[in-house]
């Protein structure tokens, strides 16, 4: 296999060093080969300068205005030359035997099942260690359920080409991965779990400095989950993006019909990260940024359906 490796940046240059420190020490065993292509999202930070300087493995760098990372997966597959394709996002910390894992897990898959429909699906751990990611250890609350994640996923180029690639439409945050994944799924593709290809995903401890760009997130989510809905109109989609009365209804019930928020749980946000909790305050913080979602979702979805009609009337 010549694996591609796909990563879209922006703004992270201090964990997307590591990330690529990591690529470079990858045990690929012969014949398999791999090369590593960044795009960069428009960052603003020193990205570009220092990859004109790196020079720790076979890299390719492009640059883009601020499309978005489903623009960016698309340039990098436009410009990859690997038969297979792996995604994994700039946060993201991989072991040695990354590629390597990846690589048995699909030919194991393909005999298995004694056809190439499939792609594998690598394990993701969450981790705020930034001097020593990969010595977190795996946790229940890391287990993903989803179908296609780009997180960690490897894939034979020809099916990314056979869907279209990622729909650049979805230029703000979340779904555009899990999109792709509906239009994959059409095509009968399996998933085969490869859980000795880990990724450590870093992210910086949870600060109350953070909240504004956490329900910002949370409303771009909602905004693209009305779009993804309405572009796969199942139950299935409709369940994912929250977008029915029970999750309204949900959300209300949690956080006491809005009472529960970032200005009225500071406090206890603020005591849990003081005693060095930062996670369970994130947990806490999920319940109101949730909401932030769910109502986004609503209004988008019903605003795209008001600008639908208006342009079929």
């Amino acid at each position: 296999m010549f694996f591609s490796v796909i990563i879209p940046t922006y703004n992270r240059l201090p964990i997307l060093q590591k990330c690529l420190a990591a690529l470079s020490q990858q045990e690929l065993t012969s014949p398999h080969t791999y090369e590593v292509i960044v795009v960069d999202d428009g960052s603003t930070d020193d990205t570009v300068t220092w990859l004109h300087t790196q020079s720790l493995l076979d890299l390719q760098h492009y640059c883009q205005s601020h499309l978005g990372p489903a623009a960016a997966r698309n340039l990098g597959l436009q410009m990859a030359q690997g038969d297979t394709i792996v995604f994994i996002d700039s946060d993201l910390v991989v072991t040695d035997s990354f590629l390597q894992s990846h690589a048995e897990a699909l030919q194991r898959g393909q005999q298995q099942l004694r056809h190439h429909r499939l792609f594998t699906y690598g394990r993701v751990i969450q981790t705020c260690n930034f001097a020593d990611p990969t010595s977190t250890p795996y946790k229940l609350s890391d287990y993903s359920a989803a179908y296609f994640a780009t997180g960690n996923v490897a894939i034979a180029r020809h099916w990314l080409e056979e869907t279209g690639g990622f729909d650049p439409s979805f230029q703000q945050y979340g779904w555009e991965d899990l999109e792709l994944g509906v239009r994959l799924q059409q095509l009968n593709l399996q998933l085969v779990k490869a859980p000795k290809a880990v990724g450590y995903h870093w992210h910086p401890p949870f600060r109350l400095d953070q909240l504004p760009q956490l329900i910002e997130q949370e409303r771009q989510r909602g905004r693209m989950g009305a779009k993804f809905y309405l572009k796969h109109p199942t139950l299935h989609v409709k369940m994912m993006v929250q977008l029915t009365i029970w999750h309204r209804l949900l959300w209300r019930l949690l956080t006491i019909n809005g009472q529960l928020n970032e200005r009225s749980l500071t406090p206890l946000l603020q005591f849990l990260i003081h005693h060095h909790h930062p996670q369970t305050a994130l947990g806490i913080a999920r319940i109101f940024l949730n909401g932030y979602q769910v109502q986004s979702t609503h209004l988008a979805y019903t605003q795209l359906r008001e600008i639908d009609t208006g342009v079929q009337g």
